[in-house]
């Protein structure tokens, strides 16, 4: 939200009240509370009608701090918070004649004291500035048409400081000269609106920011002031905390301490899900067709996924399969199990007026109502469809009673789609919530309840959701995919961007539709994104009115669906150890390449490739003639499918046919490739493969894998000693080496 024109003049509307002078400060042990004059104090009759706003510095772990401004403190209004995992630690507080410190850890916030002038250095332990809140910085502010009012602060940029994240952004990648509002929305791929809305930002300096509150948080990103980054909400408190992790990997791993780690997820769902896809006509015959199909063409498949209609039209959701296609769900589910798969249904928080669930949710006051006690309803999706109130601990229950029903019949997953369209106006939430702050904070509701039951009826570490919209915290409940993307390179390549900014986000895993969703895509980006997909952490075939089994595009794209798909079995101990770097540090799987390369600027802005964990660069290929040009950080890098040595520190212009892209190894790796192509979930020491790439004289590197439970199972150490390579294991089992 903008509240000036240009950098001195303020919006006719808006009537601003800055904090200019530190006038009072009371240090505690924890604590460091100081108030602002919002006029400058030159003598007593100054603090009479010229505001003042309190600023309190905490720290809810080390080496973060939270600041809290408020402008009137008497505000009533229940609103939900987002879930913090504070840790104990100890700040401290100083104070001498020119300003006043609290620290955290490594990072220090010290306010100038000084009349006529306010200032808030936050100071990494070696001295150096992270960032500042200055001139016309803090702010309260009244709009005085509507009568609603603000707060807000604005943070400085340095030279050449990027800014990434904020939830899932298909807009470009660095985040400079946006303006950025968090509110979640069904947009599809092509817009600047967004399904997954995180207020946390994080830039290439080694620190993020995140505001904690849920409501329609607005961003100003070097856009109304292009050296600083301004955050505002609606209210009349602001809450932020300064996350100085020294690296971005370093700053993710305290931002997901804060707000929650992935967690480790089942072996089998990273191999290669299908879909029914969404308006298709479909059956068990139809889908045993597909499941047939991919076994004759040897293809390994681990879920299966049926989408809306496998209940009857209008009545989503009743949990009920339609009988007139699906008249023994319970055999089907069998005969699907026997066969080695994993099952998956859609579902929604929204019950349409035909389904029998309707009538039983207003009964008992399930459904979110309207100020004036009606049920709310709308036409839009499910005809006179209402919402299940999520903030009643009653109505949680009752729907997840259904979905216990549901997974008793064989369901192993839950695709939960929706939850962006959550109404505002003249809305009671059961428990009195704001609905302005429940418009985005719903989907963590929804995704928690769900994600809960599938842990508590499946167990630990086998509860996965194939979810669409989310919030801050939303990372515990994966995993996240794209949304509505269309069968273009051009939308191939708005979707890695959302995922790059999700992976600034605290989202350690990320799946989007190969080929796109809406329309058909022509064979050559089906198979390009088939690649794309399969190097990703999740990879689900799925669209909105075609199948996305691969003999309906060529069959070139059979052989590109089964290449990929094994290629990624193969690489299952590897990305499983990804996986734990995730859960333990919040290091995501698909990692954008200032995660891995801070110290190399040519990596700043690059939006078109990633790296796979910390070992394998990715290069989609986003041209049908199949030429590709990435950057390569310095060292000697090696092709993964083709073993090409390729000397780094600039960019490679390359022509690559459907059956490879650039998968390039990082220097001084050792990749450990499993034994098994054809199902993802397995022991990967038996048999284990140790490919050594550049390894140095004198250099050591250890590989951990991992039982199917999380825990170690063997570990590798390998180094290179007079020109020889040596292994260290406490393995039993068979493996080889194999040096690049």
């Amino acid at each position: 939200m903008k509240f000036t024109r240009g950098y001195w003049l303020t919006r006719e509307n808006f009537t601003m009240s800055y904090a200019t002078q530190c006038v009072r400060t009371e240090r505690e042990q924890k604590r460091l509370h100081v108030l602002a004059a919002c006029v400058p104090v030159r003598g007593r009759g100054d603090i009479l009608a010229g505001g003042a706003l309190d600023v309190t510095f905490t720290a809810p772990m080390a080496n973060v701090i939270r600041v809290t401004v408020t402008h009137f403190a008497g505000k009533a209004l229940k609103v939900p918070h987002f879930e913090i995992h504070e840790t104990e630690n100890t700040p401290a507080t100083a104070e001498d004649e020119n300003s006043v410190a609290f620290t955290s850890g490594e990072l220090t916030a010290r306010v100038l004291k000084k009349q006529g002038a306010w200032q808030v250095d936050f100071v990494a332990a070696d001295g150096h500035t992270v960032t500042t809140s200055g001139f016309r910085g803090m702010a309260h502010a009244l709009d005085r048409n509507t009568g609603k009012t603000y707060m807000s602060d604005s943070l400085m940029l340095d030279v050449g400081e990027c800014v990434y994240g904020l939830g899932e952004r298909f807009t470009p990648y660095v985040k400079n000269g946006q303006t950025v509002d968090m509110w979640n929305a069904d947009g599809g791929t092509a817009s600047e609106l967004a399904y997954k809305n995180i207020p946390f930002y994080m830039t290439n300096r080694g620190y993020g920011v995140f505001v904690e509150d849920s409501s329609d948080v607005s961003f100003e990103v070097a856009s109304e002031k292009v050296e600083r980054v301004q955050f505002s909400c609606e209210g009349e408190t602001l809450v932020y905390d300064v996350i100085y992790g020294r690296t971005p990997k370093g700053t993710l791993d305290l931002y997901t301490a804060l707000t929650g780690r992935p967690p480790l997820l089942p072996a089998w769902s990273f191999g290669l899900w299908l879909s029914t896809s969404f308006t298709t006509n479909y059956d068990e015959a139809t889908a045993s067709g597909f499941i047939d199909g991919m076994a004759q063409r040897d293809i390994p498949l681990s879920v299966f996924h049926f989408d809306c209609y496998w209940m009857k039209g209008y009545n989503w959701c009743d949990f009920a399969w339609d009988p007139d296609t699906f008249p023994d769900p319970e055999g089907m589910l069998k005969r699907y199990h026997d066969r080695g798969l994993r099952l998956c249904c859609w579902i929604n928080p929204y019950i349409g007026q035909q389904s029998p669930l309707f009538k039983e949710g207003m009964e008992h006051g399930y459904l979110l109502k309207k100020t004036n006690g009606d049920v709310w309803q709308t036409d839009l999706w499910q005809a006179g469809m209402g919402i299940v109130d999520v903030t009643n601990p009653e109505a949680r229950a009752w729907y997840c009673r259904y979905l216990k029903k549901l997974l008793a019949q064989g369901i192993d997953c839950l695709k939960t789609d929706f939850g962006e369209r959550i109404p505002v106006k003249d809305i009671a939430y059961f428990d009195g919530s704001s609905p302005l702050h429940m418009h985005n904070y719903y989907t963590f509701l929804y995704n928690k309840m769900v994600f809960d039951t599938l842990k508590e009826v499946r167990g630990e570490g086998e509860a996965i959701l194939f979810a669409r919209s989310a919030t801050a915290g939303s990372q515990q409940f994966p995993v996240h995919w794209g949304g509505d993307n269309s069968a273009s390179y051009v939308s191939m390549a708005e979707t890695l961007r959302a995922g790059l900014s999700m992976s600034h986000s605290g989202f350690g895993y990320w799946s989007h539709d190969i080929s796109g969703f809406e329309s058909t895509a022509p064979a050559h980006v089906y198979k390009r994104w088939v690649q794309f997909g399969l190097l990703s952490s999740h990879s689900r075939l799925h669209g909105s009115s075609s199948y996305r089994v691969p003999w309906a595009f060529d069959e070139e794209s059979v052989d590109v669906v089964r290449k990929f798909t094994k290629l990624k079995c193969r690489l299952m101990p590897y990305l499983y150890g990804a996986m734990v770097q995730a859960h333990e540090h919040g290091a995501p799987m698909l990692r954008p390449m200032v995660l891995e390369f801070p110290d190399d600027p040519a990596c700043d802005a690059l939006d078109r490739q990633y790296m796979l964990g910390d070992s394998l660069l990715v290069a989609p290929v986003f041209r049908e003639d199949g030429k590709v040009s990435y950057y390569l950080p310095d060292g000697k890098w090696t092709g993964l499918l083709s073993d090409r040595k390729v000397r780094g520190g600039h960019w490679q212009e390359e022509t690559h046919d459907f059956m490879s892209l650039p998968l390039m190894v990082r220097p001084g790796t050792v990749l450990p490739l499993g034994a098994c192509d054809t199902r993802p979930d397995y022991d990967y020491a038996d048999g284990v493969e140790l490919h050594v790439f550049g390894l140095e004289e004198g250099e050591a590197r250890q590989v951990k894998l991992y039982d199917l439970k999380g825990n170690v199972s063997a570990t590798f150490t390998v180094a290179r000693k007079d020109g020889k390579l040596a292994v260290q294991t406490d393995s039993t089992k068979p493996y080889g080496v194999v040096e690049h």
